[in-house]
């Protein structure tokens, strides 16, 4: 190994692909500190950290006494690099795949208008997908955009491409964006399409997003299977960056409310 990153990094990257590829077997134990020092020529210290990495995130369970076991892999999407789901899905190695449940132009309610910046009644965009990983569903996606970005997205062919692709290439690119981070119950349509019982919990990530000129230019409310998806926040000493709890219900644009407090992470 003779990378850069540091060599604990290095060795975590090469064991995350191993569970992700299958060849350490989710229930199988995970081959011995010897081994893996004797495998990748190191010492002790960098297999111990990356092990610590992956228990820490669940990746594998047990030790302390109990061999270590590998468990199932949780795509991690990262905040660190704003990306759409089918970037992210590649960039992982999985199949991504959508299905378009409605794309429609509507005036916009109150609310809508509210979220959007806009006046009631303006005409609106609203596309709902199901989102997949491998042919599994993953996430329920609802977007509302202003029209004149709407408008480019009810013609195009979105049961095959990304949004963000699209719109990249008409020159309508997101570059900065606010998520806020919580927990919710299923709705009916959640439970129909995402294949839960009603009630269950699912991870919503709601996010604003803005173009270069500081134009809003969509509102996402995106629901996950817990099951399918997690979220990292990584900070450093040199780019600090503020993470605040909101107390319930404080959020100046839900669309429901916030039941449990919200992760905010700021992108520029």
């Amino acid at each position: 190994m003779t990378e850069t990153k540091p060599l604990h990094a290095q060795l975590y990257d090469a064991m995350i692909e191993r569970i992700r590829t299958g060849e350490w077997v989710q229930g199988e134990r995970v081959p011995s500190e010897k081994s893996l020092i004797a495998e990748f020529g190191t010492s002790r210290g960098p297999v111990r950290q990356a092990l610590a990495a992956l228990r820490a995130e669940g990746m594998i369970v047990g030790g302390r006494g109990a061999p270590p076991r590998v468990q199932r892999l949780v795509p991690s999407q990262s905040f660190e690099t704003f990306l759409s789901f089918t970037e992210w899905a590649n960039h992982l190695g999985y199949v991504p795949g959508q299905q378009v449940i409605e794309a429609a132009r509507r005036p916009a309610t109150e609310e809508i208008a509210r979220d959007l910046q806009l006046t009631e009644g303006d005409p609106v965009v609203e596309i709902v997908r199901l989102r997949l990983l491998d042919g599994k569903p993953a996430m329920l996606e609802r977007s509302l955009f202003p029209f004149w970005v709407g408008k480019h997205l009810l013609t195009a062919d979105l049961d095959r491409g990304s949004i963000y692709q699209h719109l990249s290439a008409l020159y309508i690119t997101p570059v900065r964006a606010r998520h806020t981070i919580d927990a919710v119950a299923a709705h009916q349509l959640d439970a129909e399409w995402l294949g839960v019982v009603p009630g269950n919990p699912l991870l919503r990530a709601r996010r604003i997003a803005f173009d270069a000129h500081g134009a809003l230019i969509e509102v996402a409310d995106d629901r996950y299977l817990p099951s399918m998806a997690t979220f990292v926040i990584e900070n450093s000493a040199a780019h600090r960056t503020p993470i605040t709890r909101e107390p319930v219900g404080s959020s100046p644009e839900p669309r429901e409310p916030v039941r449990p407090a919200s992760l905010i992470k700021e992108h520029a």
